[in-house]
């Protein structure tokens, strides 16, 4: 999706959720440091940027509790500022997380009226972003988990999560809404534990769903780097299972709490693998940040912080790019055999292929003295990362 240059332009893709540029600076340890900005004005500064997209929670841009003429104003406002800037409304979701009464979970909290609620509140959630375009709708569950693991059965509580996934697919087919879903995974926080953690359990889940066609996935760094997995490696599965709706990027240090930084601040390699990936898989979706100032940040500082992760994604696929033409890569490349893994190993089974196989002569200690030469490969990437290659 890049076109070599480094000013982000809405053919890039790029998106944020009002939620990022928007957070306030609070955390667990202490209060608010920066007053709220008007999702309006969010739009604004972000088409400013070079931004292609804005998303939202539910409660970011109706609050809980707003009158229905307080919905109507906040939505013209909002609405009047995608048509100034050009901008569109890139994903939606809800909050089930915030309010005392998920505390328990939402689709999987032990009392039934909380889990009608949150169907509820999601059903006229969709209507809203149907209502502003939203082509993908994300389910993070956040309270979706235990502490006590004998609170809760498992086996149940994935029971009524696909019931609530199952009902909500059917409601969007039935209002002929063009709409995916996009289950985001996460190993912790806020619960201790979370109901479908990582990449490879939101996808076998999926399997198991109703409208499984319309469920994708919206992967974030954050979440799969917090349990020690490999962003990359969970991408790559996502788009080879044709399951990449969304994603979410942000940078993490393994084993913090969910930290949220700003792109490519951490782990620059893994970073640089990632948008190597979605630039040469021909995903076309949103390049989403779901990231966060730093807490010391006002003012420009916020602003700052938006036009750094779009700029180090470019630079990366700038990188990504020479990674391509770089000769002695390539031909480092082929010294690991990397291009040989694309070829079939045996083709499909037939009973003359298998005979064929075992009458084969092997010499697997000439086989075993092969060297792959990873080493030179991956001093290559780095001198890449760090400017030292042209």
């Amino acid at each position: 999706m890049s076109d070599g240059t480094l000013e982000p332009t809405p053919e890039h893709r790029f998106s944020f959720g009002l939620w990022t540029v928007g957070h306030v600076g609070n955390d667990p340890f202490g209060e608010p440091v920066r007053e709220p900005l008007d999702p309006a004005e969010i739009v604004r500064r972000l088409g400013d940027l070079g931004a292609y997209g804005v998303s939202f929670h539910d409660d970011d841009l109706v609050p809980h509790g707003a009158s229905a003429q307080e919905r109507e104003a906040i939505l013209k406002r909002f609405r009047s500022a995608l048509d100034e800037t050009g901008m569109v409304v890139s994903m939606a979701t809800t909050n089930l997380f915030k309010h005392p009464v998920f505390k328990d979970g939402a689709f999987t909290a032990n009392d039934p009226e909380v889990r009608r609620y949150a169907i509820a509140k999601t059903l006229r959630a969709i209507d809203l972003g149907a209502e502003l375009g939203a082509p993908t709708y994300v389910f993070w569950g956040g309270r979706e988990g235990v502490e006590a693991y004998a609170a809760k059965d498992p086996r149940a509580a994935l029971d009524r999560f696909r019931e609530s996934l199952d009902f909500l697919a059917g409601y969007v087919r039935d209002r002929g809404y063009p709409m995916r879903f996009a289950l985001e995974p996460k190993p912790n926080e806020p619960r201790g534990d979370t109901f479908l953690p990582t990449v490879g359990h939101a996808l076998a889940f999926i399997a198991s769903l109703e409208h499984g066609d319309m469920v994708g996935l919206n992967p974030e760094v954050a979440h799969e780097t917090m349990a020690g997995l490999s962003f990359f490696h969970g991408v790559a599965q996502t788009i080879w299972s044709g399951k990449l709706f969304h994603i979410d990027l942000n940078a993490q240090k393994i084993g913090r709490y969910d930290q949220d930084l700003r792109f490519g601040s951490e782990d620059l390699k893994e970073a640089f693998f990632l948008v190597k990936l979605l630039e040469e898989s021909g995903y076309d979706g949103p390049r989403h940040f779901d990231a966060r100032p730093y807490r010391v940040e006002r003012g420009q500082g916020v602003w700052d912080f938006a036009a750094g992760c779009m700029r180090t994604y470019l630079l990366l696929a700038q990188r990504a790019r020479q990674y391509a033409q770089d000769g002695e890569i390539q031909e480092a490349l082929a010294e690991a055999g990397a291009p040989d893994l694309a070829r079939p190993t045996v083709g499909p089974y037939t009973p003359d292929a298998a005979e064929e196989l075992k009458r084969a002569a092997f010499d697997p200690e000439a086989l075993g003295r092969r060297g792959y030469r990873n080493e030179r490969l991956d001093q290559l990437v780095v001198e890449l990362l760090l400017g030292a290659r042209g």
